[in-house]
């Protein structure tokens, strides 16, 4: 068991002339700051990776920039699974004794840091070196064939997609740190230019600058938050597309059924659920797998209000990667730090009516290849 004291995460926009140590110092301040620590209390940093700094030692390079002098220090690289592989592995260090107060931070200028182009050709190599990468696909075309076999082998349609990407929009629209709050309609983005088809603009998620970071401890001190991890699980079915066993599951539901026998919790207990959407495809099939909705039925899910802060499971309340942003790993990180916002009762306009006593998370990595599930509860 670990808990979670303090989360720090930044507005997810275009922050010019702010470098990747900027963005993750920020986050990092004020995570400290919540939790009521100083830096000299934090004995363990683990920290993402950054494709505008690629440095082989981004953890130490990081521990030096902000004053910090950890007795563990690790940097993880594991696509979109990132954020929550880091929380999972300081809830284990925590436990195993490694360290007693772990600061789990990533940050990007992935937005002003690097060209459109540079960013492609960098996330492109996520394919296959042979079999993939010289066909010239993106990480949208991959993701357009994944939902190209979605609506075949459910039935379902790109406007029933669509819903997903309008009700990320509208809970962005709370959040004065998301990086599109306008509200958009199906129709919106059914009329968006093609990207990758079935996918259009408004099925995928933008880039952006930003960072988060959380504090995670061993024992809960006087005043602090009473968050804490009682479950997690990963799954890796494969690396490459072409690889997978199926099209059609990925290994997101065997990764929660994991986590929630870990916690000794089943999926109808969960209140309140913080799952990856890097396209509206992702978001419908992670939902599906893990059986928060029937096959096919999440975007009527997310249209008939079932995900919405009114609904039965809310759902990305601070507008997921989809309107809220992506700046690389503290993408996912985002929907933790709104997650236990929303458990601690402080995500002012945005709160829920009742603070969810038990949350589920998931994020995954790669072309829905790497998955990590999280629950938190929130204590008595």
């Amino acid at each position: 068991m670990s808990w979670i004291t303090g989360v720090g995460l930044t507005r997810f926009v275009r922050h010019e002339g702010r470098s990747t140590l900027d963005l993750m110092s920020e986050a990092a301040t004020d995570a400290l700051a919540e939790a009521g620590l100083e830096r000299r209390d934090v004995d363990g940093l683990v920290c993402g990776y950054s494709t505008t700094l690629p440095h082989l030692m981004l953890s130490t390079v990081f521990a030096e920039h902000f004053g910090l002098h950890p007795r563990y220090a690790h940097a993880i690289q594991l696509g979109g699974a990132t954020g929550f592989a880091m929380t999972m592995l300081a809830h284990h260090l925590v436990a195993s004794g490694a360290a007693d107060r772990i600061l789990v931070v990533a940050g990007e200028n992935r937005l002003t840091g690097q060209s459109r182009d540079a960013a492609i050709q960098t996330l492109a190599q996520v394919g296959h070196p042979v079999y993939e990468v010289p066909l010239g696909p993106t990480i949208p075309a991959y993701y357009g064939l994944v939902a190209s076999r979605y609506i075949h082998e459910t039935g379902t349609t790109e406007r029933d997609l669509a819903e997903l990407a309008v009700l990320m929009r509208a809970n962005a629209a709370g959040h004065p740190g998301a990086q599109f709050r306008d509200p958009i309609t199906a129709a919106d983005v059914m009329a968006s230019k093609p990207i990758a088809a079935p996918l259009k603009f408004l099925d995928c998620c933008p880039v952006s600058d930003g960072g988060a970071a959380f504090v995670l401890e061993r024992e809960r001190r006087s005043g602090s938050a009473a968050i804490r991890i009682v479950g997690a699980a990963q799954a890796h079915t494969h690396q490459h597309i072409t690889a997978a066993p199926s099209l059609a599951r990925f290994g997101a539901g065997d990764c929660a059924a994991r986590a929630l026998a870990a916690a000794g919790r089943d999926l109808g207990e969960m209140r309140y659920a913080a799952i990856y959407d890097s396209f509206t495809i992702t978001l419908a099939i992670l939902l599906e797998e893990i059986g928060l909705a029937p096959p096919g039925r999440s975007g009527a899910l997310a249209r008939d209000g079932h995900f919405g802060p009114d609904g039965t499971m809310p759902l990305n309340t601070h507008g997921g990667l989809l309107s809220y942003g992506h700046c690389g790993v503290g993408g996912a990180m985002a929907h933790l730090a709104e997650c236990w916002r929303q458990m601690s009762g402080g995500a002012g306009e945005r709160q829920l009516r009742d603070p969810p006593p038990l949350a589920l998370l998931h994020g995954d990595g790669g072309v829905l290849s790497s998955h990590v599930s999280l629950v938190l509860e929130r204590a008595a």
